[in-house]
């Protein structure tokens, strides 16, 4: 393998409330593009308080080597993730750019998510409060609101909890369970959200927390009224296709520009 500069060239910034994806002209611009998306979306999760201690981690699929992932390096708090500390780990452990350690948990979960899903190219998993909290339920998100709506048979419930993920064959398990749906209520644990981008999965994850706390908060209320299946699935199309999860994370890329990019380095 070649060895990879992700220092070198910091693209230009897409204009602020553009909803055009980029196009890029290599492979190093591409890479170079969601490695920034990458970084921004650990920012994001420590905006949110997604963040616990050495737990969570977001990986993007390299477009040239597909067999190899970008994750975050052990220890690294969200909060201060650059470019520059991302590790690019093959599906057999090793760890071919940068110089940390690599959580194990990470790579049992996503090496195997990549392995089995060649269609998803990022995923993301943290203890956020809601999503832990609804996963102890054991149950899946109902569709009651129009952001639950993206989900609506889109997600499964992973019901086989025995501990921190550190070896690969609950990393299988978990590939398997997902199946072809996009994200996972891990009981007693927390969500994964996967995408073909970064952006999908980064915005699918902070949405279905925000489900989890709404769910949650109207069962404590009283009777919740579900919406009709037949609206649900119409507006799953409308608010969590491919490109209406992408386009919802870019006020959020815009935000974490705005307040410190640093991450950028």
């Amino acid at each position: 393998m070649k060895k990879i500069d992700t220092s070198a060239g910091k693209l230009p910034q897409r204009e602020k409330g553009s909803l055009v994806p980029q196009e890029f002209k290599s492979i190093e611009e591409e890479r170079r593009h969601n490695l920034e998306r990458l970084a921004s979306a650990f920012r994001m999760f420590a905006h949110f308080g997604f963040d616990e201690g050495l737990a969570g981690h977001i990986t993007y699929r390299d477009p040239e080597y597909k067999d190899h992932f970008w994750v975050n390096p052990f220890g690294v708090h969200f909060g201060q993730m650059c470019v520059s500390d991302l590790l690019l780990v093959s599906h057999e452990g090793e760890i071919v750019h940068g110089d940390r350690p690599v959580n194990n948990a990470a790579f049992a979960i996503h090496s195997r998510l990549h392995m089995k899903h060649e269609n998803l190219n990022a995923a993301a998993h943290s203890h956020s409060m809601y999503g832990k909290t609804f996963s102890t339920m054991g149950r899946m998100l109902e569709p009651i609101t129009q952001d639950s709506c993206a989900f609506y048979d889109n997600h499964v419930l992973f019901d086989d909890f025995t501990g921190v993920v550190l070896e690969t064959d609950e990393g299988d398990r978990i590939a398997d369970a997902l199946g072809n749906k996009k994200a996972a209520i891990l009981k007693n644990h927390g969500l994964l959200t996967t995408g073909k981008t970064v952006d999908e999965a980064a915005w699918s994850f902070l949405s279905m927390d925000r489900c989890c706390q709404s769910q949650l908060l109207a069962e404590t209320v009283g009777q919740m009224e579900r919406i009709p299946d037949e609206v649900a699935e119409t507006t799953r199309g409308q608010v969590g296709s491919e490109f209406g999860m992408w386009a919802s994370y870019q006020p959020i890329y815009d935000l974490m520009l705005k307040k410190d990019d640093s991450f950028l380095n």
